[in-house]
């Protein structure tokens, strides 16, 4: 029997909920690489872990695929997009530009509230960086440095450079998980730097040193995509291999 709650929400919004939760476990499970560049994703197992219909499930994996985490071929199936060294080397060529505009910004406009939020996230990824060996979380890393990021593009106070940004963010929280490998007491400092920039209202400076630490992780992220991308997955194939499977 349904409850006096449930009976009273329309059915969209239910279903929109269900859409939205899975969207949401979904795209965590991707970025922080449960779910590897090129799985499959089967319709009917996922439908029945995240207890959805299959209606709500689509609709959560065509965000997915807006957000450049999966790949649906038609009358196929869906999968985990392989997010390859081209791929990798195409965000870099976006962020370089988008990113040292956003510190620019940043750096003229951000108020006294920003700029507290700014540096609680820096606290956070100093904390989750400089934690005992044993302790010490790449999820947590990666989560924190990309909000940095996220956060100076809000900061920017600039709605059609928030809404170009909005499309990558998955991709980043993707990449920085990825390549959590990387030296991350090389990247804290140099988030460091950047919001020193930031807090002082050197335009100029933050433009440079966010250009410069978008440049500083191109090669070794690339290096590392060449290790755990898949640029030999055909979509189709893949799909159509779990098909015949199914």
């Amino acid at each position: 029997m349904k409850s006096a709650a449930t009976a009273a929400r329309p059915p969209g919004s239910q279903r929109g909920s269900l859409r939205d939760r899975a969207y949401d476990t979904l795209r965590r499970r991707i970025i922080e690489a449960q779910l590897q560049p090129g799985q499959r994703l089967v319709e009917r197992d996922l439908a029945a872990e995240l207890e959805v219909s299959r209606i709500p499930l689509r609709e959560a994996l065509r965000r997915l695929e807006a957000d450049g985490l999966v790949l649906l071929v038609p009358h196929r199936g869906a999968l985990v997009a392989p997010f390859t060294p081209t791929d990798v080397r195409d965000l870099f060529d976006v962020r370089e530009s988008l990113e040292s505009l956003a510190a620019r910004l940043a750096a003229e406009r951000a108020d006294a509230g920003g700029l507290e939020r700014l540096a609680a996230r820096l606290d956070e990824a100093r904390a989750a960086t400089r934690a005992p060996a044993g302790s010490r979380s790449r999820d947590t890393i990666a989560a924190a440095n990309a909000g940095f990021h996220t956060d100076i593009v809000e900061l920017a106070a600039n709605p059609l450079l928030t809404g170009m940004m909005r499309p990558l963010e998955a991709r980043m929280h993707w990449l920085f998980r990825l390549t959590a490998q990387r030296d991350p007491g090389k990247e804290c400092t140099e988030h460091e730097q950047l919001y020193e920039a930031i807090a002082a209202g050197d335009a100029d400076r933050a433009a440079v040193l966010a250009h410069g630490h978008v440049t500083a992780g191109r090669a070794d992220s690339l290096a590392l995509a060449a290790e755990w991308s898949h640029p030999e997955i055909d979509p189709e194939a893949v799909a159509a291999r779990r098909r015949r499977r199914s």
